[in-house]
């Protein structure tokens, strides 16, 4: 891949459709992971104005560091770039007061977990409405079109996706390209929903590398004979997930009636 030219027709692409929109810039979550470190660094190149927003929620100290340095290295390369940290902790403690209380709380992991990035899309579209900026995604080509790993109208829930035709190893080729710094570029990537140290290869079962293999394999449309026992284990983790969470990727369905129903006749 040409990281250069691919870089240049990003940063254009998004100058010209925010300037197309009327908007003055863009507004970035940022977690301190390679995603959110390369799309920011995106959005700060264009020129524009680019807020980049930091919002903790029980967050490991080891990602909001990574943040801040990230965001501290863009400040000194790009005057138009600043940041605000919200403490979103106390309202996600205060929402899970309000909630009816369950049996059992293992059941309500995964909703807690999307009720995070939801919580944070909130916010990033309160500073895009007040600063007349737009939510740039940070998804790449395998979360956001391979196995669907984002919260639907959470992290999923943006204006534009500079990254999204991007596999996961272009995405770090560009940040390698950029300059983003290195603790970011070797830490193993999480979604940082879960107030602990697991990683998306835990949660996934497949590593990225492996999943980007599965995705070549299957546009290939070739068959599956000679694959080893982990290809065919990787390939049905993949078409699991795909097929589980195919409503993220497809627009949302509409009841549509003929007019033939809605006539008295």
């Amino acid at each position: 891949m040409n990281t250069e030219k691919v870089t240049n027709h990003i940063v254009n692409w998004l100058k010209d459709y925010a300037t197309r929109a009327g908007m003055k810039g863009f507004v970035v979550g940022v977690s301190g992971g390679i995603d959110s470190a390369v799309t920011s660094t995106l959005c700060a190149r264009t020129g524009l104005e680019v807020i980049c927003l930091e919002m903790p929620i029980h967050q490991a100290p080891s990602q909001v560091s990574r943040a801040l340095n990230h965001v501290a290295w863009l400040q000194k390369s790009y005057p138009n770039v600043s940041m605000t940290q919200v403490n979103l902790t106390p309202v996600f403690d205060s929402l899970i007061d309000a909630l009816p209380k369950v049996d059992n709380e293992e059941d309500r992991f995964m909703s807690l977990a999307n009720t995070r990035a939801r919580l944070r899309m909130t916010s990033l579209y309160y500073f895009a409405a007040l600063k007349s900026l737009l939510v740039a995604g940070t998804g790449n080509k395998v979360e956001d079109f391979g196995v669907g790993f984002y919260t639907k109208y959470g992290d999923g829930g943006v204006d534009l996706s500079p990254i999204a035709d991007l596999m996961k190893s272009e995405v770090y080729a560009l940040a390698e390209y950029m300059g983003v710094n290195e603790e970011i570029i070797q830490a193993a990537p999480t979604d940082g929903l879960w107030g602990d140290d697991r990683t998306d290869e835990d949660q996934i079962g497949a590593s990225y590398d492996e999943l980007e293999w599965a995705m070549h394999h299957l546009e290939k449309k070739v068959d599956d004979t000679g694959l080893s026992d982990r290809q065919k284990e990787v390939l049905s983790i993949y078409n699991k997930l795909h097929k589980a969470n195919l409503h993220k990727m497809i627009a949302i369905p509409v009841c549509e009636i003929s007019e033939a129903l809605k006539s008295d006749a």
